[in-house]
């Protein structure tokens, strides 16, 4: 990962209110030429602290957890509902991310769903064990990410860094089982409400509502958790988190209509074509998280104001760069 270099004007009295937003208790409240000055200080951060390569680094540890941690979520699964109907139910994410990308993963998980009880509780302590011990990797090399969003270097202990990686895989493997099993659940729930084919379309309706909101929560926890700082209060995450989201929907759907219009990997790479697509998704996917934590860096660069939780400190007592010090103006 590229070494932290932070780069911001010692505080002056004239910094603290003028018309860039120096007096600014939330992003709203800074006026336009402030974000203007954000603005640029992201654009100009996206080449120097060489954020295309992090990505790949992340991307690359993300890639290895996939299947391990595809074990564990079946075995997960398959304590609270029938394993083999994972895959189906999931089949609906192919309408947003690439298509081939997607069959590969539910293909891994029929193949493990239907393997016979005692194997999944077997592959459940075994596929936790490995999962977590790679996503370990993949998680920390995302909250080094952040670091470099965020301007900081890590602080956090070993111990520290494996269980907060630890309880992100864990949750978020939780939380997925959770929406699979009540995508089960609903349309049975909502017959007894409506006739069967309007339970249907309603199920298939919400469920777009349910990912958008997952997501959401997602970027958060990550954007609050993953720098090692003093957490941001919330309202300086909104906007990172609100950009990063609706891009990566719109880069989705793009590009899972460019790969089945116009674009064939399999073509260029063979047989590796289907992952080597996948992985350019992850890539850019994990572009956009970093430049909506750059973003909220820069917004919170922007103040005098403390953006951090709890009592307001004055700025260098803050425990975290960007609300120590402000960004440079245009």
């Amino acid at each position: 990962m590229p070494p932290v270099t932070p780069s911001s004007p010692p505080l002056t009295a004239s910094h603290v209110r003028d018309d860039r937003g120096r007096d600014a208790r939330s992003p709203g409240d800074i006026p336009v030429r402030g974000l203007w000055d954000v603005s640029l200080r992201v654009l100009s951060r996206l080449t120097s602290d060489r954020v295309m390569l992090a990505a790949a680094g992340v991307s690359f540890y993300v890639m290895l957890s996939l299947f391990p941690g595809l074990a564990a979520l079946v075995s997960l699964y398959g304590l609270i509902a029938d394993p083999t109907t994972i895959a189906g139910r999931l089949d609906f994410l192919s309408e947003l991310l690439p298509a081939d990308g997607v069959a590969m993963i539910l293909g891994q998980l029929q193949a493990l769903a239907d393997e016979n009880d005692s194997t999944l509780s077997t592959g459940f302590l075994v596929g936790l064990g490995v999962s977590l011990f790679s996503a370990r990797n993949g998680m920390v090399a995302l909250f080094e990410a952040m670091n470099i969003a965020y301007q900081e270097p890590e602080k956090r202990g070993f111990v520290h860094t494996t269980l907060l990686a630890i309880a992100f895989t864990l949750g978020a493997m939780a939380i997925l089982a959770v929406i699979v099993t009540a995508l089960a659940i609903l349309p049975l729930i909502m017959s007894v409400v409506f006739i069967s084919e309007r339970a249907e379309m309603i199920v298939g309706l919400i469920r777009w509502p349910i990912l958008i909101g997952v997501i959401w929560l997602g970027t958060v926890m990550i954007y609050r958790y993953g720098p090692s700082r003093e957490n941001a209060q919330l309202r300086w995450l909104t906007w990172g988190t609100l950009l990063s989201t609706l891009i990566w929907m719109i880069m989705s759907l793009g590009f899972t209509f460019y790969l089945e219009n116009f674009a064939d990997f399999n073509a260029t790479y063979g047989a590796l074509g289907t992952f080597i697509g996948f992985m350019f998704w992850a890539w850019l996917s994990v572009v956009i998280l970093i430049v909506g934590a750059m973003l909220n860096a820069e917004l919170e660069h922007q103040t005098a104001e403390d953006t951090t939780t709890g009592p307001a400190q004055p700025m260098g007592q803050r425990g975290a760069h960007v609300a120590d010090t402000l960004g440079e103006s245009q």
